[in-house]
Formats: structure tokens, C-alpha cells, sequence
């Protein structure tokens, strides 16, 4: 149970996932999205929520291999960590134009 904020943090870095993917990108930072054009906010939000929920899901999966087996959570966290940082710098550079 000592790792119960793996669990927490990947269940909020979840719920903002999935509101991002219904088009409401205002959990995103302003700066973030500022150059995001009208038209193009649901699919950002759909690729930005796409990217946490691969971050968000994989710190819920690390936490319940923790308890069940004596699998590390970085076999799971690492590589996932990066696929969700690799997919929101594409939506950020794909339709923000850049990170900031």
C-alpha cells in the first residue's frame, strides 16, 4: 500500500485524459494551447487526452503488477511514460505549432 500516489496520480492523469478527448482542452495550460485553431481543438483534445491516458493507465497497470507480482513499476512506467510524452509532443507541435 505504500504506493497508493501511483494509483491516485494515474487516475487523475486519467480523468483529464478523457476530458481531453471529449474536447474540453481546458485542463491544458493556456500557453499550451494558445495557438490551437477553433477548429482544430477536438482532434488536439482528442491526441493530448490520448497521450495521458497512456501515462495515466500505465501508472494504474504499474500499481496493480506491484501488488500481484514482484514485477517492477518501471517496466511498465518507463516505456509508457515515453509513448504518452512522444504522443502529446506531436499533438503540441502539430497543432499548437510548437510547445509554447
Amino acid at each position: 500500500m505504500e504506493d497508493i500516489a501511483l494509483l491516485v496520480l494515474g487516475i487523475l492523469i486519467s480523468i483529464m485524459g478523457v476530458v481531453n478527448c471529449t474536447g474540453n482542452i481546458s485542463t491544458i495550460h493556456s500557453y499550451n494551447r494558445r495557438k490551437v485553431k477553433e477548429e482544430d481543438i477536438p482532434r488536439y483534445g482528442k491526441v493530448m487526452g490520448i497521450g495521458s491516458l497512456i501515462i495515466g493507465l500505465a501508472l494504474i497497470v504499474a500499481y496493480i503488477l506491484e501488488l500481484t507480482t514482484n514485477l517492477p513499476a518501471e517496466l511498465i512506467i518507463l516505456p509508457a511514460f515515453i509513448a504518452g510524452i512522444l504522443v502529446l509532443l506531436y499533438g503540441q507541435f502539430k497543432y499548437n505549432k510548437g510547445i509554447f
